[in-house]
């Protein structure tokens, strides 16, 4: 009987240790689930190769995915930057009674493990500033707004004015351009803006300003300093996703739009301009404004008064204009005053009446660009002495142009100084050669008179002709001339035959213009 007994405790005792092992893991591992065989319903989640949970059903399998990169992506970014991952998401499915899951909180800190080393790149929410065809990226838009304030503060010592980003409406995409306001005007629009009058006291208002007579200005009642201010160029300015190292910090943006280049325009001369004036004026080497333009053989090429120039001046790439109102004394020059003369060419020019300087009182808007002036407009002027004009009588014919004398040649020998070429020759070449065969045809250059036609000594068989702008040409050791002194001849028609006359050193034309009897380079008058 008592074997029995003990039987029958033994068993008791294991249903009661079952029992509690069953209840500890309904409590305490919830994770083990049942299912019921409907196909698929347990799933293993890899993330690049490593398990990141175990789940009991697919549907949550996306929403966990992204809450999980949201979290990274928040975890990394600044300002809504762009998060590149590498993820490659595998599931294994398989249909079970029993299986152990994990809870949501685990699996999605397991994915934002793997998630975190998977990173590729970030692109970081920015701004293109867009300046000519000079970008600079900015990482925030307040650098962007520091940049172009920093541009504008060397001018606005003030303070008074204020830059504001507006929508470019003429674009199809969302450009920002920059706009220039003023404070004091903006709060005053905005006052009134506030406490506009309205119904017929508005009317009233705008009836009795339009019909209220202007007031003439004293000099007293000018606001003296900055009056308006702008950027030269149009700035465009772009939302853009760029990595760290394509954004550059605000110093060295205001560094990149602000420094000065090189930049070449146009320059027109102006009566009584040098070439040495002109580079002292510009701050350009001589041998920089011979190189850059093609009409300038050397420092004593002659200019003329409306010739075209290119020069380089040095100009930031994001250029400021702005006026300043201003009252001062100084002296000034009448305009030249011109008597036309239609029996002179315009070449010819003579001074009637010397000026003399007045003094006057002005009030004035001046226009400058990056610090060189570029307008004056005067408002108010006081004369305390009148200027005296300058009287010129000049030309009004266009003067007639010259042509090469012969066809086709090489040029032997140029203007001005050189090496004596034979004994006796002079080292100042007073024309210009051209090597050509013996009895080819030379022609006038210019229609005018023959002055000469025969033997001149070292230039051997010559013609020179007179020419209606006072002008002569002369044509030198030819072989053979065919016209005669006080003959009219017309321009290209046939004078000599070239040669190999006078002092020579070989067959070739001797070709020279003269004004006022000195001769110049021929090569700055053909046409």
């Amino acid at each position: 009987m008592k074997k029995i007994h003990y039987y029958r405790r033994f068993r008791l005792c294991f249903i009661e240790a079952a029992f509690i092992t069953l209840a500890v893991c309904v409590f305490l591992l919830p994770s083990i689930q049942t299912f019921r065989r409907t196909g698929d319903n347990y799933f293993v989640v890899s993330i690049n190769g490593t398990q990141v949970g175990r789940l009991g059903s697919a549907q949550k399998l996306d929403s966990m995915l992204a809450a999980a990169r949201k979290q990274v992506v928040a975890n990394v970014q600044e300002n809504e930057d762009l998060v590149f991952m590498d993820l490659d998401i595998e599931t294994a499915a398989d249909e079970r009674i029993f299986g152990c899951v994990d809870d949501d909180g685990t699996v999605i800190e397991n994915m934002m493990a793997v998630m975190e080393t998977a990173i590729r790149s970030t692109l970081h929410r920015s701004y293109t500033v867009k300046i000519n065809e000079t970008s600079v990226n900015l990482g925030s838009y307040d650098e962007v707004h520091e940049l172009l304030e920093q541009a504008l503060a060397q001018y606005d010592m003030d303070n008074e004015y204020q830059v504001e980003l507006e929508i470019d409406g003429e674009r199809e995409i969302n450009v920002l351009e920059a706009v220039v306001t003023s404070k004091e005007e903006s709060a005053q629009e905005l006052e009134q803006g506030t406490a506009a009058s309205a119904g017929i006291e508005a009317e009233l208002e705008k009836m009795f300003a339009e019909v209220e007579p202007a007031v003439e200005k004293d000099f007293e009642d000018y606001e003296l300093g900055l009056v308006d201010i702008d950027y030269a160029d149009k700035i465009e300015v772009v939302e853009a996703y760029l990595p760290e190292d394509r954004l550059a910090t605000v110093e060295e943006a205001v560094n990149l739009v602000t420094k000065e280049q090189e930049t070449q325009v146009v320059y027109k001369v102006v009566a009584g301009d040098t070439l040495s004036q002109i580079c002292l004026a510009n701050n350009i080497p001589m041998d920089e404004l011979i190189a850059i333009n093609d009409a300038l053989e050397d420092e004593n090429t002659v200019i003329r008064v409306d010739q075209e120039l290119v020069i380089t001046v040095p100009e930031p790439e994001l250029s400021i204009i702005w006026k300043e109102e201003q009252v001062y004394t100084e002296s000034y020059e009448a305009e030249v005053q011109y008597v036309a003369n239609d029996e002179w060419y315009t070449t010819q020019s003579v001074t009637l009446q010397e000026p003399s300087a007045g003094r006057r009182k002005v009030a004035a808007i001046v226009e400058y660009q990056n610090g060189n002036e570029t307008g004056r407009e005067i408002l108010k002027e006081e004369i305390y002495a009148e200027a005296v004009p300058k009287i010129v009588e000049r030309g009004t014919k266009i003067p007639p142009t010259y042509i090469k004398p012969v066809s086709g040649g090489t040029l032997s020998s140029g203007f001005g100084a050189r090496s004596a070429p034979t004994s006796g020759a002079s080292t100042n070449h007073k024309g210009v050669d051209w090597a050509v065969p013996i009895g080819t045809s030379v022609v006038a250059s210019n229609a005018g008179t023959v002055s000469f036609a025969g033997w001149a000594s070292g230039y051997g068989y010559a013609v020179y002709i007179n020419h209606a702008d006072g002008r002569q040409t002369r044509y030198g050791h030819l072989s053979k001339v065919l016209v005669k002194a006080g003959q009219t001849v017309a321009q290209g028609e046939r004078i000599a035959l070239s040669g190999n006359t006078g002092r020579s050193t070989g067959p070739h034309l001797h070709f020279e213009i003269r004004i006022n009897g000195t001769a110049v380079n021929p090569l700055q008058y053909l046409n």
